[in-house]
């Protein structure tokens, strides 16, 4: 999806399949999902919108901004990396994706297993002797 005028300008944005089911869903009267007071014009604050669709979810003291970095701290814990996460957001710096992307202690937990695992592994792989390894060359 091509967003012409974003607050960072023009920029392509790439909509997960559950997101534009949902969007597909919805009833249309304008070009933009939230018009403003004018048809032909976006609604500039979200504020009331998200007060009604929040409360209606039962999501009290959830703010907007929060969705945001639910959704990097989801694709960070799944490893997808900050980088692509970054890209998906639309933003420009690292340091930005990084402290969006809280990582909870079950990824971090997941990682150290893994990697304690592995250490683990190779501390008990028996190594070969010398003469063994010769052997197996000639």
């Amino acid at each position: 999806m091509l967003l012409p005028n974003s607050k960072t300008g023009r920029k392509t944005i790439v909509l997960n399949s559950a997101a534009q089911s949902v969007l597909a869903s919805l009833p249309r009267s304008s070009a933009f999902v939230i018009p403003g007071r004018t048809l032909d014009k976006p609604r500039a604050d979200l504020k009331k919108p998200w007060e009604l669709v929040s409360a209606r979810a039962g999501l009290q003291g959830v703010r907007l901004h929060d969705l945001r970095h639910t959704f990097a701290s989801v694709g960070a814990g799944a490893s997808l990396g900050l980088p692509i996460v970054g890209k998906l957001l639309g933003h420009s710096q690292p340091q930005t994706t990084a402290r969006c992307a809280h990582l909870d202690t079950d990824p971090l937990r997941r990682g150290s297993e893994l990697i304690g695992n592995q250490l683990e592994t190779a501390m008990r792989a028996k190594p070969k002797l010398r003469s063994e390894t010769d052997a197996d060359v000639k």
